[in-house]
């Protein structure tokens, strides 16, 4: 027996009154968090939904007005039918509770709405035990009859709808309606608001026993419904443990970005119908790579004038892994999408024109470490073409002959300004095939250094927070970087390599490169139009190779839908040219190049390109060994089958001489190597030296035997 009555009568007579400062109704809803953050895009539509406090699930307050009528009528039947008439405190129900706690083994309760709120907000009012004892249940009555003299009726219920436990962690009418039947609790049935009602005494119950007591309580309120449908909605809703799905999951990884447990509510520079449109274009396109082994994709949408990030595609694979891992912030092999900031570079330089010519021939280049030997894609060589073409066209071997005027630290240097913050080593570390993209680059930083082209050398990180974009900082010549573009959007140049008809050719004005990594591992395409910038990358996240694919066939297909996609109604035009800039009518001579209207900075213009064979043969230079290289010996060779054979570039029409240690060497340059530092000098017929190199013999001087060995290295690159 919980109390007599006596005993309660005593109580009422003798307690004192009790002291407790219960917290206003404002207080209560304000501090009401949902366990969800949701992620908002830059018009305020929900873009993501995400779980961010894991010690409950709740959603955020539902008013009474958000709450299906048949449910608010079902739970005052079940939990107080006398609420609206009493002051706290149901005696007529109290006096019940008592007298049949006389001669029950299980007595009923006799709590009012207003008294389960109160020990809702007061710990001390909530029972230790499994029944209150008669001190705790006075002081819970008087604290009721407090919290009605300073909340309302209707504040009180909605306080006890949000606050009460539903099933397993849910807990609020919100969160209790999405996660068991699915929908807002304004939507709630009869059969459903009887089971909802029911559960608030018993949120763990089983099954059954919830569409018995379900059951009972239409009966009492004479329901329409009948049992038999109750517990067919119990057996299929409530089994297993109630989850909340997501209203909206467009953009998990910027979520996970954004949102925390300290901030539940972001937006963001996303558009919500671009994040849809390329979420849906990138599944589209691995979808028509399904058979070639490809199996992630990842896009990322800037605005040119602001930087700020439209779409953020992280992952659209169906891996089960793919919301955790990020392909825009992934680092992989940037492949030939580093091309047009070399030549950026040397434009910028005055060390070449767009009409320079560039030498596409086999070349075997003599580097500390090895030979480095670049091919082109298709393993063929063009000859003599224009920077135009060979940019354009995406030939790997200019490119590298480029680099080499240029040097490596000042191509590293060029790239860290534009936004490349993942290049931390100097330009030894990557070595020559830096410019055929041999490091190791993020989505981000690609659509935000193309962004910088399309700004005509202005940077400007991108950012995902309104207003968060910086003022640019020129970090690149502004009539470089438009007459780079302007070879990025050249369709003709570009048909060298792709052809004319090809997926890198958009409705509307766009500039545009590829790029594949070594191996086919990795896919790009990236370009601006005047609106956008558009970087896609398509590959595999466990870095497994894809079979046949490269950027014109995998990821060019997917830029070409977005670009056209975001320019059906908008048009893109070139940009104007900046002063500084002059187009020029440019005639080749003596190579396969088209007269054109070409691009040049002021005082670098040419009407005329003539190539005049030899002209290059005036500096003779040595290119093997190289200098500071280490040779190494093999002691199981006999000692006069090992030889190695000192070569020379340039000079042809000079007759050159070799010095070993400034002494004479064979002029054929086979020399049978011996250990020790050597000092190989270039010097023609007067003597005049011409270049000199110092390298280093290693091996058993003992056997006199020792076959030279060259370690030799191939990076090949992809347009």
């Amino acid at each position: 027996m919980l109390f007599s009555t006596r005993s309660l009568f005593g109580i009422v007579c003798l307690a004192p009154a009790l002291a407790l400062a219960l917290p206003g109704y404002e207080q209560v809803r304000g501090q009401h968090l949902s366990s969800e953050a949701v992620l908002l895009d830059r018009h305020g539509q929900l873009l993501h939904e995400m779980r961010v406090d894991m010690l409950g699930r709740r959603l955020d307050w539902a008013t009474l007005d958000q709450v299906s009528p048949s449910f608010l009528r079902a739970v005052v039947r079940a939990e107080d039918k006398r609420f609206y008439e009493h002051d706290g405190v149901d005696w007529l129900a109290l006096t019940d509770a008592v007298i049949d706690g006389m001669f029950s083994d299980r007595p009923r309760g006799a709590s009012t709405l207003s008294m389960q709120v109160a020990a809702m907000l007061e710990q001390s009012l909530r029972a230790r035990k499994a029944h209150r004892t008669v001190g705790q249940k006075w002081d819970q009555i008087q604290a009721a009859r407090q919290l009605e003299r300073h909340w309302s009726k209707r504040q009180i219920l909605e306080a006890y709808l949000n606050l009460s436990t539903f099933r397993g962690e849910v807990q609020g009418i919100g969160a209790a309606a999405r996660a068991l039947f699915g929908k807002d609790a304004s939507g709630l049935d009869e059969r459903e608001s009887l089971l909802l009602a029911v559960l608030l005494r018993g949120p763990n119950a089983k099954p059954d026993v919830v569409a018995k007591r379900a059951c009972a309580l239409a009966v009492t309120m004479q329901a329409a419904t009948a049992c038999e449908a109750l517990e067919a909605l119990a057996r299929t809703q409530l089994v297993g443990v109630p989850d909340i799905a997501p209203r909206a999951t467009l953009a998990p990884h910027v979520a996970r970005q954004l949102l925390s447990k300290d901030r539940r509510r972001a937006v963001t520079t996303l558009d919500a119908g671009i994040q849809a449109l390329a979420l849906e274009a990138a599944e589209r396109q691995l979808s028509a790579l399904s058979g070639r082994n490809v199996a992630n994709a990842a896009v990322l949408v800037l605005d040119n004038r602001s930087a700020e990030v439209l779409a953020y595609v992280g992952n659209a694979g169906t891996a089960p892994t793919g919301r955790y891992v990020d392909g825009v912030r992934a680092a992989r092999q940037a492949g030939s999408t580093l091309k047009p900031f070399l030549y950026e570079l040397a434009i910028g330089q005055r060390l070449l024109t767009a009409a320079s010519l560039l030498d596409d021939s086999a070349v075997n280049i003599v580097t500390p470490g090895g030979l480095y030997v670049p091919q082109n894609y298709d393993r063929s060589f063009k000859g003599l073409v224009s920077l135009r073409t060979a940019l354009a066209a995406s030939l790997n071997v200019p490119a590298v002959r480029t680099l080499t005027l240029m040097g490596l630290d000042l191509l590293v240097d060029r790239l860290r300004a534009v936004g490349f913050t993942s290049l931390r080593q100097d330009g030894d570390y990557y070595g020559y095939s830096l410019a055929l993209g041999s490091p190791e680059v993020t989505l981000w930083e690609l659509a935000g250094a193309y962004r910088t082209l399309a700004a005509g050398g202005l940077r400007r990180n991108p950012t995902l927070v309104p207003g968060a974009g910086e003022r640019g900082a020129r970090v690149l010549d502004a009539g470089a970087a438009s007459i780079v573009t302007d070879i990025l959007s050249d369709r003709s140049a570009r048909s060298t390599t792709f052809g004319l008809d090809n997926p890198l050719a958009p409705r509307h004005w766009a500039a545009v490169k590829t790029g594949t990594s070594k191996d086919m591992r990795d896919n790009w395409c990236v370009g601006f139009t005047s609106h956008y910038t558009v970087a896609v990358w398509v590959g595999n996240f466990d870095g497994s190779p894809m079979w046949d694919v490269s950027g014109i066939s995998g990821a060019a297909p997917l830029w070409l839908e977005l670009v056209n996609a975001l320019h059906r109604n908008l048009p893109s035009t070139p940009p104007a040219l900046p002063g500084g800039v002059e187009r020029v009518h440019v005639v080749f001579e003596g190579v396969p190049e088209p007269e054109r209207e070409e691009l040049f900075l002021s005082g670098t213009e040419a009407a005329r390109v003539v190539y005049k064979a030899g002209a290059a043969a005036a500096q003779a230079r040595i290119v093997y060994p190289a200098d500071g290289q280490i040779v190494a010996l093999d002691s199981d060779i006999p000692a006069h089958l090992q030889r190695m054979r000192f070569r020379a570039q340039g000079g042809e029409r000079q007759r050159l001489h070799w010095r070993l240690n400034d002494r004479p060497a064979p002029d054929d340059g086979l020399w049978e190597p011996a250990p020790g530092q050597w000092s190989l000098s270039l010097v023609d017929e007067a003597g005049m030296l011409r270049d000199q190199i110092r390298f280093e013999v290693r091996g058993s001087a003992v056997d006199g035997a020792g076959r030279a060995s060259v370690d030799s290295g191939e990076f090949t690159g992809h347009p």
